[in-house]
This record gives structure tokens, sequence and C-alpha cells, in this order.
């Protein structure tokens, strides 16, 4: 490239390296930022600067000075201070949802919000030890094409499967494509699920994103308007205890009061609790029965109990009862 076609990148050149190399414990001095423009074959004068410097603030860059001890020239406020950027790494690291692989290739960008120096920063504190991640390296393209058949309310076919223990995909259905409807994303227990309409059974059903594969949005509209009017995301992800599906059914759960924001926590702080003498509440809402619904219960060890229906209270004891009996601890001694 011509020195002239150089000159016409100068504040380009410049703002970079004042993104990339300025924080405000790392000023850059006019000398230095000299230099630095040189370096890309850029020739610049000390009066320039100052003017390159003014357009890049009223370009609205908060480029900012500071005279003293340390002088120079840096960037104050960026578009994501660096305990925001920090969160977002923290968010993609922890993820089990992302690929090892992705979520090197996303804190590599994450840096780029920050300085240089910042960047260093954050790579000594991000760390999960021995993170389990999915191995589904097309999750992240699944996700993008499920947004796309969600906005354009279309139908999407897919193939479904698991794993066996050698690690190789077994497909369910045979192979056989899946066709449903989408209606949105749901992250619960560390995993993304789609929720859509199943055409062949006529029923809303969720299904793991990263063990969908071949995902083709089709020109079909999306179906299950009538039989699901009004459908929330929301209360849907807060019926089923980790994703698991089973019969839907209104319970009443009886609890203490100083137990009241597990049950909060769990299924949000718009359910209503109605005090049940000085010390307990009971509380009515929809849930889907469930091994996790049960599980969920035993590991409140009775400070919150199913109370009814009778059908509900009668498929807890039967599993718990299942659950004895299918134990192969050796007994106990007293």
């Amino acid at each position: 490239m011509s020195k002239s076609s150089n000159q016409k990148t100068k504040l380009l050149h410049l703002a970079r390296m004042l993104l990339r190399q300025t924080d405000e414990d790392h000023p850059l001095t006019v000398p230095q930022i000299i230099e630095g423009l040189a370096r890309q074959d850029v020739k610049a004068e000390r009066k320039s600067i100052y003017d390159d410097l003014d357009a890049l603030r009223l370009f609205g860059l908060d480029v900012q000075s500071r005279k003293g001890k340390s002088p120079g020239w840096f960037i104050g406020g960026r578009d994501f201070e660096l305990p925001e950027v920090k969160l977002l790494m923290d968010a993609v690291q922890s993820s089990r949802f992302i690929t090892q692989k992705k979520s090197d290739a996303l804190l590599r960008k994450l840096e780029g919000l920050a300085s240089v120096h910042q960047a260093g920063q954050l790579q000594r504190q991000v760390y999960v030890a021995g993170r389990i991640k999915v191995m589904n390296e097309s999750i992240y393209y699944n996700v993008d094409k499920l947004h796309t058949a969600i906005a354009g309310q279309k139908a999407i076919t897919f193939k479904y499967f698991d794993y066996d223990i050698a690690r190789n995909k077994v497909f369910r259905q045979e192979g056989k494509r899946y066709v449903v409807s989408p209606y949105g994303l749901i992250w619960n227990s560390e995993n993304y699920y789609l929720v859509a309409f199943d055409h062949a059974h006529r029923e809303l059903r969720h299904y793991r994103v990263d063990k969908m594969t071949e995902i083709v949005v089709t020109g079909l509209d999306r179906e299950g308007k009538e039989q699901y009017p009004g459908f929330q995301l929301a209360e849907y992800g807060q019926k089923h205890f980790g994703m698991y599906s089973g019969q839907e059914m209104k319970v009443t759960l009886r609890g203490r009061r100083d137990k009241a924001s597990l049950v909060w926590d769990r299924f949000g702080q718009d359910v209503i609790l109605v005090p049940d003498g000085e010390e307990h509440f009971t509380v009515t809402l929809p849930v889907v029965m469930s091994p996790q619904f049960f599980g969920w219960l035993l590991g409140l060890d009775g400070s919150v109990t199913l109370i009814g229906p009778r059908q509900a209270v009668c498929a807890y004891r039967r599993r718990l009862a299942a659950a004895m009996d299918e134990l192969t601890l050796p007994r106990c001694e007293h």
C-alpha cells in the first residue's frame, strides 16, 4: 500500500491504537503515538495528532488526556466496561452448552473489547476448573438457524440423536427427520432446549439443541397456534423440572415461611403464597410430574411438601417406594 493510501487511513490506525493499547492506567504520549503510526507507514506531526484526537472525540470516542506523573492520551469509557466484559467471559467459559473450541474463539473476541493490558488481566481471572462441555460443534449454527425459523414463523426439519458409550451418534426414529414448528428457546439445567409444536404428535414438545443436526428451515408456516393460543415460553420452562416430560397437573405445596425464597427462585416472583398459620404457607401452581420434580421436593428435606391433589401425592409416594426398591446398596446396620 502506498504512503498516500496509508495517510487516508490515519484516523483509523489512531483509533485502533488507542482502543487496543490504552486505558486509564496505560496512556500513550504524543511521541509514542507518532512512533506507533510510523510502524504502520503513516507519517504524522505533533499538531496533526492533536487535530486527529479532537476529531475522534467529536466522532464519539471517549478520548481523554492526563497530565502529571503519567501523562498521555487514552480511551476512558468503552461500549463495555471491564466488569461487563468479565461478566460476559465468565458466562461463556462456565457455559456447558458452548463447546470448548467455540468458547476459546468467543473469549478471544471478547478480549478485543478491552485494551491489551486489561485483556491480560481477564485471562488470569477467567477459569472454570474441569468444566464439562458439549461435544456438538455445530450447536452455535443450530441456534442461528432456529432463531431464523422462530422470527420467520416457519417449520423446520432435523435429525435427533443420542450418544452411545463409545461416543457415537445414535439417531432416534431410525434416522427419520422430525418436522416441528419452533416457538422458542429455553436455557434450562445448563442446556439449550427448543420448544416446538410436533407435527406428527400434534402437541408441544422440547428438544435439546446440541442433539439436533441437519436442521433445515422450510417454507411451511408455523403450526400449533390453534392448539396453544396465548402460549408463554417462560411458563413452559417453569413447569418442566430439568426439562423432563410428564403429565401436567396443578399441585398444592405447603412449606415453611423461611423457605419461601426457594419457591420464588424456582417458579418466579409472581407466584402467590397463601399464609397457613404463623409458620407455613401454601401455594398452588401447574407442574409437570416427573422424577426431577419429585427429586426437587425430596432435596428440600420436608421443608416444602406436596399435599395435593391426591393423584399427585400418590404418584410421589409410588416414586419414593420404587426408588427404595431400586437401591442395591448394602443394608445399614444400626
